[in-house]
């Protein structure tokens, strides 16, 4: 038949020999994994041998897009990186907006899938005939804006899109980001690490064509049109047009999860001076967007006072940014905080491990665990934060072992430091506070990824009645409004089924800002969005087991690398009692709730107690193919 959405080509590149092939999976391959984490899952799994060290040439590095990127409808713009992770030792996957995603399907592919090292600093070109290999001399040690602009003035053309990493990549460190207009950032797990290990320093698309064949044009318009007319009607939405997701710093410190001197309270006193909104009145601001989309989340910021310049083109800090550079290490100056993302997304390494790590040596100083005479290490010093965002992308000095990451560190310094250390898997944890809601945790701890961000959606949007985002999640049979703070098991089936949705659009590759629940897009339009793009007779039911069936391989992926049921855990402080005045302060997560909580998700699962999947579950997702992972010989990897 044909195909529609996807173009049915995967690129096949071999750094090392410079042998590039392609592979055309057909129709069935991509309604069984649509795209994104699906697709690269799929490869990994097949092709890796799990027992690589993840800076080995061997290790695969797969860029791959959903069947419906670069068709034209908001949120449908982002990409997924997918690895072994040099952070977490397991599954790494990191998800990236702008219009890089569109460009790589316009030119031909719905996947990369790179191995091997080149023997010089190299950058892939694709153009409107082939994938070229070729030297990047003229671009390693720049960082991502430098890179970009080198490469296009190089391509004489500023229509490139361009997918590099900076300094931090380079350097391995383990968080290192991959960054698309320097401020659309893959930016967690080390996908930029293990991209710099293979000498890679940029993948530019330069092409004139830029379509997209779909099977109900028509259908995708309309659906495009009713997003556009009635976004601003939609209160998260428009929150996002007018804010960005910076706007929410205030909001989320008045409910008391903001996380604040290395998640020792939810509250920080100074909130107020680092939301986005008082940073955009310091530095001025300009909504910029992704592909197809009106949102205009992202936020551009400029300032020069004479001594301190922050340039627009790395953008302004996100939430997670703000809480992980500001709250988090107790720094309540907007201009330093905005700086120290300009610093990370310049260096292309991610806010959110780097501002862990630092919070963390932060307490470590104040305990007497670090003492090194070069850093003044206490939570609010400015000079500090800046200073080791320089050395951390560097490898110098106490930079070059923070750049290993806070579990590793933790290891270095012993049992009160490990006590301290917040992390799940190895992955530092995301900007919210599992213990005012505890499905997040929950997610941290089972979520393939670790301590993610992207895992589902957050608990107080479904803690009432008549709530947009409960309401909207009535087709999956999602009905009871819960507590935030009770971690039982009508908890554990409503993280379940939030996790499958958010799982959906990691396969899918579509931003979890424009679809269910809560947001302008509801169930039915993403299912007639596939069905008009793809023309599949496809269904809500087909598309959450497909979301099911990355869930199940991801973590067939951790276990053949070694990970066991005690790595689906959470760090000793989300079970110590949240410090401040907050609303939660003295909450904490009760370990039997937790230990309950994760068992009973590993049956709603279809896992057995140790969170290895059934032979019967693998049937029934079309996965039977996994059991050999599960069998004989191979056991010994589990």
């Amino acid at each position: 038949m044909s195909n529609f959405g996807y173009v049915n080509k995967v690129a096949h590149i071999d750094l090392t020999t410079g042998i590039i092939r392609f592979e055309t999976p057909g129709d069935s391959f991509y309604r069984t994994y649509l795209g994104g984490r699906g697709l690269a899952l799929y490869y990994l799994l097949k092709d890796l041998d799990p027992n690589l060290d993840p800076y080995n040439e061997k290790n695969i590095l797969i860029f791959s897009v959903g069947v419906t990127t670069g068709a034209k409808f908001p949120g449908n713009s982002r990409f997924t990186v997918a690895s072994k992770s040099p952070l977490t030792n397991g599954y790494g996957e990191s998800e990236c907006g702008g219009f890089w995603g569109a460009e790589l399907k316009f030119s031909g592919y719905d996947a990369l899938i790179i191995t091997g090292k080149a023997s010089n600093p190299s950058y892939l070109l694709i153009n409107d005939n082939n994938i070229i290999i070729k030297n990047a001399d003229f671009i390693w040690g720049k960082d991502t804006a430098e890179t970009e602009e080198l490469i296009k003035k190089k391509l004489e053309s500023k229509s490139v899109q361009v997918a590099c990493i900076g300094q931090g990549g380079e350097n391995l460190v383990r968080y290192a980001s991959i960054h698309n207009q320097c401020k659309h950032v893959a930016g967690r797990m080390g996908m930029g690490a293990v991209m710099g290990s293979k000498n890679l320093k940029a993948i530019a698309i330069n092409i004139k064509e830029k379509k997209l064949k779909v099977y109900n044009e028509k259908a995708v318009h309309e659906k495009a049109k009713y997003f556009i007319d009635n976004f601003k009607e939609n209160g998260p939405n428009n929150f996002l047009h007018l804010h960005g997701t910076s706007g929410a710093v205030v909001a989320v410190n008045t409910v008391g999860v903001l996380p604040t001197r290395n998640f020792q309270s939810g509250r920080f006193e100074d909130a107020e001076k680092i939301n986005g909104d008082k940073i955009h009145d310091l530095m001025g601001m300009k909504n910029e967007g992704c592909y197809a989309c009106p949102v205009g989340c992202k936020k551009k910021i400029s300032y020069n006072n004479g001594d301190l310049t922050i340039k627009e083109e790395y953008g302004g800090p996100e939430y997670e940014s703000i809480a992980a550079l500001g709250s988090n290490c107790g720094i309540n100056d907007p201009i330093i905080v905005a700086k120290a993302n300009e610093r990370c997304n310049a260096y292309g390494i991610d806010t959110i491990s780097t501002g862990n790590n630092i919070a963390f040596a932060m307490e470590c100083g104040e305990r007497g665990i670090i003492n090194d005479s070069n850093y003044s290490l206490h939570f609010g010093n400015t000079d500090v934060l800046l200073k080791l965002i320089d050395h951390i992308a560097f490898r110098k000095d106490l930079g070059a072992l923070l750049a290993e990451g806070v579990k590793k560190v933790a290891e270095k310094y012993g049992a009160e430091a490990m006590k301290i250390a917040v992390h799940t898997k190895g992955e530092e944890s995301a900007m919210h506070e599992p213990r005012g809601k505890v499905g997040v945790g929950l997610g941290y701890a089972v979520g393939p990824k670790g301590a993610d961000h992207i895992e589902m959606e957050h608990d107080e949007c479904f803690c009432t009645e008549d709530a947009p985002f409960l309401l909207d999640m009535q087709p999956t049979g999602m009905f009871d409004a819960l507590s935030t703070t009770k971690l039982d098991l009508k908890k554990v089936t409503q993280f379940k089924l939030l996790q499958l949705v958010w799982a959906l659009y990691m396969c899918l590759d579509i931003c979890i800002f424009v679809g269910p629940p809560g947001r302008t897009f509801k169930f039915r339009d993403i299912v007639d969005i596939v069905k008009a793009v793809t023309g599949w007779n496809t269904s809500l039911y087909e598309l959450l087991k497909i979301a099911e069936r990355s869930i199940t391989m991801a973590k067939i992926f951790n276990l053949r690398c070694g990970k066991t049921k005690e790595d689906d855990s959470l760090p000793d402080r989300f079970f110590e009692p949240l410090l401040g005045d907050g609303p939660f302060a003295g909450q904490k997560i009760e370990r039997k709730d937790f230990d309950m909580a994760v068992s009973a998700y590993y049956k709603l699962m279809g896992w057995d107690k140790e969170g290895i999947p059934s032979k019967e579950k693998l049937e029934e997702l079309n996965l039977s193919w996994l059991n050999e992972y599960l069998e004989g010989e191979n056991k010994k990897c589990l």
